[in-house]
């Protein structure tokens, strides 16, 4: 994991549960980070792209269910296309 410079760090200081504070130590343990900062930091990056994934999984939802009988059949055409010049790709090699 990269580290950010220290001068562009924000120090903060508060309390956890419990559970929180194994989690983050067993990050430490187990060698998926050096420091209870660096653990903070790849717990609230794991978060960030999991509520980012939620956020594009819901825009496509709603894109798709609002979409009209034309633009319906023009994302039909355009996945024909797309699987038939994938047809041919081998994605094995």
């Amino acid at each position: 994991m990269a580290t950010t410079a220290r001068f562009a760090r924000q120090k903060i200081s508060t309390t956890i549960s419990p559970q929180s504070f194994e989690y983050l130590e067993r990050q430490i343990s187990e060698g998926n980070a050096r420091t209870l900062a660096e653990a903070l930091d790849a717990a609230i990056e794991q978060l960030l792209a999991y509520e980012n994934r939620e956020r594009l999984s819901a825009d496509t939802e709603a894109y798709f269910n609002n979409m009209t009988e034309d633009e319906a059949a023009e994302e039909q055409r355009l996945e024909a296309a797309l699987a038939q010049s994938a047809a041919g790709v081998d994605f094995h090699r």
